[in-house]
């Protein structure tokens, strides 16, 4: 059966007519298909983690969802190829447009998706016979996910864990770190990250709540995976945890980003915490890792400088 055949037995569709192609990447291919009940968006990938990958965009996408803070598109089937490699992700489709007039209330619904996991544990505490579920989600009081996600074609480790900069510095950061030793190799990277390793929790000594709460993440939240409807903003191309708020917002100063009016009515809700544009740093890290372990190039000399200014602010 080829997968087209699949996702129309998924969708109990009689149906099933290409009708157009639309933002599409490195990793995957994206296709508009008439169905009996409308338009749906098709992600394909043939890479051999491409069924992971998408089963992971799907769980990602289905918890954003059901906080009912920011929009998602609505994840509806994953599908493995059955003949070979790859697999497929079934979403409704949403005629986007790019993010404009709705970015302040990108910022301001970002910020309540992110509060969401800390609201609902206050409920928690202030009704003990409450069984703490709302009707979609339940608390989470560790860091992690409970599937495997990807950030472009890299494997997250997931692992859940009670400590945040434990789990940033093994399962983010050391990662990237041990992929780029285990490919290429770099002397100054590992010089510096012995160094940085050691020192992560200073980033977060000016912190005026010490215990930082677990909230879900977008997870690569870069302005191209943004937009909005006519009505109101749209996110996509998730690749979420529960981690530490802030994370979302860094690799949104790497490329283009995100406008004055979004971080305005985002930290009308979440108030910027002291110490926020040194982890900012540190949360970049990430993802010029990341990059230079997708793409190599500039993004090495990037994350280099970057990993330096880490270590030098340690000093200030």
């Amino acid at each position: 059966m080829e997968i087209n055949d699949e996702i129309k037995d998924k969708l109990e569709t009689k149906i099933w007519k290409k009708v157009g192609t639309d933002r599409s990447g490195c990793i995957s291919t994206g296709e508009i298909y008439e169905t009996d009940n409308g338009l749906v968006f098709v992600k394909k990938s043939t890479s051999e983690d491409g069924f992971m990958m998408f089963s992971g965009e799907f769980e990602s996408l289905k918890t954003i969802d059901d906080t009912h803070t920011i929009r998602v598109p609505k994840p509806l089937h994953v599908v493995p190829e059955i003949r070979g490699s790859g697999g497929a992700i079934v979403m409704e489709y949403l005629n986007i447009l790019s993010l404009r007039q709705q970015s302040g209330r990108l910022g301001e619904l970002l910020a309540q998706m992110h509060l969401f996991n800390t609201l609902l544990g206050n409920k928690i505490k202030k009704n003990e016979s409450w069984i703490g579920k709302n009707k979609d989600l339940d608390y989470i009081s560790q860091f992690g996910f409970h599937v495997t996600t990807y950030c472009g074609s890299i494997a997250q480790n997931n692992d859940w864990e009670e400590d945040w900069i434990q789990f940033y510095a093994r399962n983010k950061l050391k990662q990237q770190i041990d992929l780029i030793e285990k490919n290429e190799g770099n002397r100054e990277l590992i010089e510096l990250w012995s160094i940085l390793q050691m020192k992560i929790d200073k980033f977060f000594t000016d912190l005026k709540d010490k215990s930082i709460i677990p909230a879900l993440l977008h997870g690569d939240l870069w302005s191209g995976n943004a937009a909005q409807t006519v009505e109101e903003p749209v996110v996509f191309d998730a690749s979420s945890f529960y981690g530490h708020s802030e994370f979302d917002l860094s690799i949104g100063h790497m490329f283009g980003g995100f406008n004055r009016n979004f971080y305005e009515c985002y930290f009308n809700k979440i108030p910027k915490s002291s110490g926020f544009d040194k982890r900012d740093n540190l949360y970049q890290l990430f993802h010029y890792l990341n990059h230079w372990n997708h793409f190599g190039g500039q993004y090495k000399q990037q994350s280099l400088s970057l990993m330096r200014r880490c270590v030098e602010s340690l000093n200030k």
